[in-house]
């Protein structure tokens, strides 16, 4: 969203020169006083229509605190569902970035030097977005429309898989959205939106954005997408509304001379081959199938699913004998396990509690360096928290222990995870690969043999573990926990249990895990001398 308005500084700032220019002894000619009235009549009205600029930068403010004032309350009303949803959380960002922007070159207008250093102190003190974050909202937002084929229309209108979360988006909204797309050289995403914020700028009663503005986008990433023609007749439309446009005329000369060598290849018959090589590199199934997971379109085949059964398990623990674990089978081969009912609602609210002040970007580990780094396929924020630090987390070691007979000596702290606007872990292994000769070395505790994953709170939308290799997927349910072995009986590494944590379409997604490694388990998992198949070994 936005308002249009210049100020015309020249004006006002000419006006105060032309008081403190003004010469003595008018008063001794008759000529220089009546000059003296045409300069009356020039301040005059130049006061006039400063006073005019005021007034609309005024009613502009007015307009800008009663919309923020709606969504700000509109939203204190359930701030954790609020914030949950991915598109009120990209207009939040946007609202105190770009929109605020314009605020501030409203306010710094006039001399508000005291309400100035109020944002100021904001800013310095406060959490505050960077513009950083808001090209992470749009891409987040776009990951979304990608993995659960959400339709840009849909998006707009606040909508995610058909249930309206939010306000519509505005043509500024879906301009900054096509915007950042570009600025990342997603072309794709960028056409999109661009054409969204064309259709929501026809229709809209205030221009919240040149359409000059979007036509030259569209052009551009048009033609990176390989359509010429199209660039081409966009520019053009882009040159009736500013025919002297230098960038316009520019790219006009260039796509005509792209379009006669497109043709000449053409005729050629050349560019079949290319696009159709195109097409191929574009495709890539397993992509395909890690994102019809998250959206349940997929699933294990009946002869897997109709021997999976539900049951209570005590370990022949005495203490489990009177609370037996509820145990619900996921999948065979590997065996995947969830657990129900394993942390409590006093348990969780620790852990948050615990955690939260600690959370640093979540991390990954370098195959050949086995220094941790940030990427762009694990999107959250995560903190760790050790069994001393309060009695709830010592609990839950100790369940991790009976849930699965293993040994905690070897296993690292409690992982604390919170999935953020469209927050995913694309997929990935628990276990290091022989390659990866650097990981897990300075624990000293051998590989990661299991995998524990506590869920912490409900997902409205979106969230799944998912194993692509095996169609498997597990949903999040509060209080419940996953768990699988990492490593065959052998040591070997298990490529089947390669998982992901799918995009958050709606809502806040909360997780802990315990990752335990292969020390002191020799005797509790005796290792066996049979190997996996070959197509089963990394």
């Amino acid at each position: 969203m936005g308002f249009s308005y210049r100020p015309k500084f020249p004006v006002v700032i000419y006006f105060f020169l032309l008081i403190g220019s003004s010469y003595c002894e008018v008063f001794t000619a008759l000529t220089d006083l009546e000059e003296l009235l045409s300069t009356e009549n020039y301040l005059i009205t130049t006061l006039e229509n400063y006073v005019r600029a005021e007034e609309a930068r005024l009613d502009l403010l007015k307009k800008y605190a009663e919309l923020y004032r709606k969504h700000h309350d509109r939203a204190s009303e359930n701030v954790e569902s609020y914030v949950s949803n991915p598109i009120n959380a990209y207009v939040l960002v946007k609202k105190l970035t770009t929109d605020w922007q314009q605020v501030e070159s409203l306010i710094t207008t006039d001399v508000t030097t005291d309400y100035m250093a109020n944002i100021t102190f904001i800013k310095e003190n406060m959490k505050f977005p960077t513009y950083e974050d808001l090209n992470g909202a749009a891409v987040a937002l776009t990951r979304l429309q990608d993995t659960y084929n959400l339709e840009t229309s849909s998006l707009a209108r606040g909508e995610l898989n058909g249930v309206k979360y939010s306000a519509e988006l505005s043509a500024a909204d879906c301009f900054e959205l096509g915007r950042q797309s570009y600025n990342n050289g997603d072309y794709y995403h960028t056409l999109l939106w661009m054409r969204e914020a064309d259709l929501r700028l026809n229709r809209e009663s205030n221009d919240t954005v040149d359409r000059s503005d979007i036509l030259e986008y569209l052009a551009f990433s048009t033609y990176k997408q390989g359509n010429i023609p199209l660039a081409l007749d966009l520019t053009n439309k882009l040159l009736e509304i500013i025919p002297g446009h230098p960038r316009a005329l520019g790219n006009r000369v260039y796509y005509e001379d792209e379009l006669q060598k497109f043709n000449q290849l053409k005729r050629k018959g050349e560019e079949g081959e290319q696009q159709d090589q195109s097409d191929e590199d574009y495709h890539d199934v397993h992509r395909e199938t890690y994102e019809a997971l998250c959206r349940g379109e997929i699933s294990p085949p009946i002869e897997i699913t109709s021997q999976l059964k539900c049951v209570y398990v005590n370990h022949g623990n005495p203490f489990l004998f009177l609370a037996p674990f509820k145990v619900e089978e996921a999948y065979f081969n590997p065996n995947i396990y969830i657990f129900h009912d394993v942390m409590s609602d006093d348990e969780i609210e620790t852990v948050k509690r615990l955690a939260t002040p600690r959370f640093r970007r979540a991390t990954v580990q370098n195959s050949q360096t086995g220094e941790l780094e940030i990427a762009q396929y694990r999107i959250s924020k995560s903190a760790w928290l050790k069994e001393h630090e309060h009695k709830h987390i010592a609990d839950i070691t100790q369940r991790v222990a009976d849930m699965t007979m293993l040994s905690m000596d070897s296993a690292e702290e409690l992982q604390v995870v919170n999935y953020g606007i469209g927050g995913h872990y694309e997929p990935h292994f628990d276990f290091a690969r022989k390659d990866e000769k650097h990981a897990f070395k300075d624990l000293g505790s051998g590989n990661r043999i299991a995998t524990v994953l506590f869920y912490m709170s409900d997902v409205a939308q979106g969230g799944a573990t998912v194993f692509p290799n095996i169609l498997a997927s597990v949903w999040p349910k509060k209080g419940t926990a996953a768990f699988w072995y990492n490593l065959h009986d052998s040591g070997d590494g298990d490529v089947n249990t390669r998982h992901a944590a799918c995009p958050v379409l709606a809502g806040s997604k909360w997780v802990s895990n315990k990752w335990i490694h292969e020390k002191y388990q020799e005797f509790l998992r005796p290792c066996s001398l049979v190997r996996p198949p070959p197509e089963l070994t990394t």
